[in-house]
């Protein structure tokens, strides 16, 4: 495939620092468009603040770059307004979980037919290192300079939790896993979740050097420390810390949330 087919080039180069994981997941997503054959009119890429807000600036589909948190609450009114388009929200873990974690849970709980993309790289890369809903326990950032005292949100099993009809996970050493859950994602009717751990070596990298300093070292981390969801089942709690547990949490067929609200409005109009 050419890339450069669904690129704004006079939009590059691009603000991501050297080592990130995101251009990784940008790459993701267009193969699977690629592979879907899907027309660049017919697409519409949202997203709200942080590193991961960048991405619709790159592409050249329909884009929505929206307030902090908002991303899901935008693309929300998109999808009501025209149910054919295909709606895809990428959002980083601070957007999605923290000031977007309203807008993330109900729009699982309606199984509005979106889908999300989550950039989680374990840190506000964008302003300042700080930390985030998913920096682990322990783990330090510019706010939690001798180690961050928070539990931390399980993405993934909150997106289950909360309705979603698909949700995978996996890394952006893992490529041709998330090429494949982003594609089964896209195909499945109603809320789809896909968590993609990003690597960020200027801030976390930086305060939590066992993780790797380098974008290399910190892919390399991933592929040591990624455990499969059917392999992790039989591990204990002590055997998974400071693992990724990775692969397809939830896949099921239910109405979404346009075929509910279309029901309504014809219930609306016999009355």
């Amino acid at each position: 495939m050419d890339y450069l087919n669904y690129l704004r080039q006079d939009k590059m180069p691009h603000i991501w620092c050297d080592g990130c994981g995101h251009g990784i997941i940008l790459k993701s997503i267009l193969r699977v468009v690629d592979q879907l054959g899907w027309e660049k009119n017919n697409i519409a890429l949202v997203s709200g603040i942080g590193c991961s807000g960048r991405t619709p600036g790159y592409v050249d589909f329909n884009t929505l770059h929206t307030t902090h948190g908002r991303a899901i609450s935008f693309a929300t009114g998109l999808k009501l307004a025209n149910p054919k388009l295909h709606v895809i929200v990428v959002s980083g873990d601070g957007d999605a979980t923290a000031i977007g974690g309203n807008h993330f849970i109900h729009a699982a709980r309606r199984n509005l037919d979106i889908n999300l993309i989550v950039f989680n790289n374990n840190i506000y890369g964008m302003t300042g290192g700080q930390c985030s809903p998913t920096t682990k326990t322990t783990k330090k950032a510019t706010t939690t300079p001798y180690g961050n005292p928070d539990s931390a949100f399980d993405i993934s099993k909150l997106a289950e939790a909360a309705g979603a009809s698909y949700v995978a996970r996996s890394t952006t050493y893992h490529v041709a896993k998330l090429d494949k859950y982003i594609k089964d994602s896209f195909l499945t009717k109603g809320f789809s979740v896909v968590e993609a751990y990003s690597s960020c070596p200027t801030s976390y990298g930086k305060m939590n050097k066992e993780t790797g300093k380098t974008g290399l070292q910190m892919l390399m981390y991933q592929k040591d420390n990624t455990v499969p969801l059917q392999k992790a089942q039989k591990m204990t709690q002590a055997q998974l810390e400071g693992k990724f547990i990775t692969g397809v949490f939830v896949e099921k067929d239910k109405p979404d949330y346009t075929e509910n609200y279309a029901k309504v409005i014809q219930t609306a109009k016999q009355q």
